[in-house]
């Protein structure tokens, strides 16, 4: 049966009107589709220029915050500080003193914040369940309180404030150019991705955020604006923060035959690793304290933080430093055994006592050290392969399963340390195994679980 040229049209329309000799229409490709209920207009197209510049500027602010009081707290000034060896160095007082200050800001700051100001101030709730609008004071207060806690030694990300603020930006820029609500959505989510690739120097791995996490879909009408948004707020970011990776020095591990081998074990109990803790998540962030109990939680939740501090001070900030002594091998199996359970319970006690921060890199950092443990035990089997490679494997691995998004996860590991595209096929092996073995026992992620209540029908 003979079928005549296809039907299908595109929006908008080509400037070349003929079709080529097939007959067929240029949306029979899959992902080149119709703009559906979001037309790229020129109009939309401004207002994704403009917010990727608007997160850029937002991301240095927040990281000038962010460096300053590192600076103040350990001595570990500007962007390229090593955090972690400045906590190393500082006596027990030193160490303590700046986590019961966090404590007390946080809990204080965040109980007067949430009785002072209203509205939504969380990006995947506006995007998945919403309209896409952001309270400005909320997600100001709470994105510059996160920042302070954070600097001061929090077991938390450092990307959650400048994703919620490159989503205001999206969301302040669509009232004024009369965006329709399904474009204001998407332009939120390209200025989250948009926030993330600027502080982390990471362009197309904050695109793939904004189209694998925050949309679902890697489609030509997202991931355009999603790169344009990403690639603008990087190119901003770099009037203040390094052009480089984050992870610097990272070898170019060679692969090795027992690394396959490897994610195929590694992979299943990496899933399963991923599954415990963003259950985790979600548990602690619907038994959070209530009431005046608000004030006091995080003051507990980081003096147990300092205390496990003074034996292993990896455990203070974002994890950066934790992940990149994995990515070169430094630390014994016992260190790692000891990092990789110790980590995700202190991220997990920070957010339950109410602090608000980012899980990111903390879900990274963990796969490093599970990576490094897992590694290390396999050298012992097979040697070889490097621990440093395992620890890059497993980084990507807990991440594309704690996201339910393994090509952001990979991406960013490549972009984060500029290093690892001769391991990419365990890589690849790793992280597939780990995220379909997480889809297929749970399937939630570290901000599916943190989504907030629905209301019970009355």
């Amino acid at each position: 049966m003979a079928h005549g040229p296809s039907e299908r049209r595109r929006e908008p329309k080509p400037l070349l009107r003929n079709r080529i000799a097939s007959g067929r229409g240029a949306m029979e490709q899959p992902n080149a589709t119709g703009d559906g209920d979001v037309p790229l207009t020129v109009r939309f197209w401004i207002a994704v220029v403009l917010t990727g510049i608007g997160a850029g500027f937002v991301g240095v602010a927040l990281m000038f915050v962010l460096f300053s009081v590192q600076g103040l707290a350990f001595g570990a000034w500007g962007p390229t500080a090593d955090v972690e060896a400045a906590v190393a160095a500082a006596g027990p007082l030193h160490r303590v003193l700046p986590l019961l200050a966090a404590g007390i800001i946080a809990g204080v700051g965040w109980y007067v914040l949430r009785r002072t100001t209203s509205g939504p101030a969380e990006v995947d709730d506006a995007i998945w369940r919403g309209d896409g609008k952001l309270s400005v004071a909320r997600s100001t207060g709470t994105s510059v309180l996160s920042e302070i806690v954070v600097g001061l030694g929090a077991s938390l990300g450092r990307e959650a404030a400048p994703k919620l603020m490159g989503g205001v930006c999206g969301s302040v820029l669509a009232g004024p150019l009369g965006l329709t609500p399904a474009q204001r959505r998407l332009l939120v989510a390209c200025g989250a991705g948009a926030g993330v690739a600027a502080v982390y120097n990471v362009p197309l791995a904050g695109a793939l955020f904004t189209a694998e996490v925050l949309c679902g879909t890697v489609r030509l009408p997202v991931i355009l604006p999603a790169l344009a948004s990403s690639a603008t707020a990087t190119f901003v970011g770099w009037v203040y923060l390094p052009t480089g990776p984050i992870y610097p020095g990272i070898p170019s591990y060679p692969f090795h035959v027992s690394e396959i081998v490897w994610a195929l074990i590694a992979g299943p109990i990496i899933g399963l690793a991923a599954v415990g803790f963003v259950r985790f998540v979600a548990w602690v962030s619907h038994h959070r304290p209530r009431g005046r109990w608000e004030l006091v939680a995080p003051l507990g939740a980081f003096a147990v933080l300092a205390a496990l501090g003074l034996l292993w001070p990896q455990l203070y900030g974002n994890g950066q430093g934790m992940a990149r002594d994995a990515f070169l091998g430094v630390g014994g199996i016992g260190l790692f055994a000891i990092l990789m359970i110790l980590k995700p319970l202190v991220t997990t006690l920070c957010l339950g006592s109410g602090a608000a921060g980012g899980l990111l890199t903390p879900t990274l950092s963990t796969g490093a050290v599970l990576g490094g443990f897992l590694g290390s035990a396999w050298a012992l089997l097979w040697p070889g392969a490097a621990v440093g490679a395992f620890a890059m494997m497993g980084a990507a691995a807990m991440l594309g399963a704690g996201m339910q998004a393994p090509l952001a996860a990979l991406t960013l590991v490549l972009e984060l340390t500029h290093s690892g595209f001769e391991i990419m096929v365990p890589a690849v092996v790793a992280t597939l195994i780990a995220t379909a073995v997480a889809r297929w026992v749970d399937g939630y992620s570290i901000y599916s679980a943190r989504l907030s209540e629905v209301p019970s029908p009355r």
